[in-house]
């Protein structure tokens, strides 16, 4: 069972304790979602962050008020940028930029809220993309570890599944 995997990973790693808040970076999207659903049904003290970066117009908007009514009995934290705006101003990319503000964010939240680690949802196909990237660029020995299961206060619980794993955990709940 995934829940099982993923909690044992999460002590493996040393990723947080079950008295620990974690705060779930929450997209709206499958990976996020069974993220929050597997620490919240493991019984982990979860509230969520939501950004919206306007960048897809009605989509974005849908999203947002997907996560909210996902945790209608859950904090839940949201926020707007002007993802676009902030992009040109620090002469970045939109992805890069999204990625700025995002992870300023979380810290910001997670200290007001006094969470002890942000969880994102990466899995284990995004370290293997991020391995592949990296031979790519020519890295070095370390740009093969992939995506580490622990950043400062960023934690990935889910590493150590796949997304065909999360997709078949969502269809099973429902």
């Amino acid at each position: 069972m995934i829940q099982q995997r993923v909690t044992k990973y999460i002590e493996k790693e040393h990723l947080f304790s079950p008295d620990d808040k974690i705060l779930v970076a929450l997209s709206g999207g499958a990976d996020s979602v069974a993220l929050l659903y597997i620490l919240h049904t493991a019984g982990y003290h979860c509230e969520a962050a939501h950004c919206n970066f306007h960048l897809r117009g009605k989509e974005s908007d849908r999203d947002e008020l997907f996560v909210r009514q996902l945790c209608e009995r859950m904090e839940i934290h949201t926020i707007d940028f002007n993802t676009t705006q902030y992009a040109t101003e620090k002469h970045i990319s939109i992805e890069m930029a999204a990625r700025e503000l995002r992870y300023q964010w979380f810290e910001k939240i997670r200290k007001e809220c006094q969470a002890d680690v942000v969880a994102v949802a990466h899995h284990q196909d995004d370290s293997i993309e991020t391995i592949l990237l990296n031979l790519i660029r020519g890295t070095g020995i370390t740009g093969l570890l992939g995506i580490r299961p622990r950043n400062g206060t960023i934690v990935r619980p889910l590493l150590c599944i796949n997304r065909e794993e999360i997709i078949r955990y969502l269809q099973n709940i429902g």
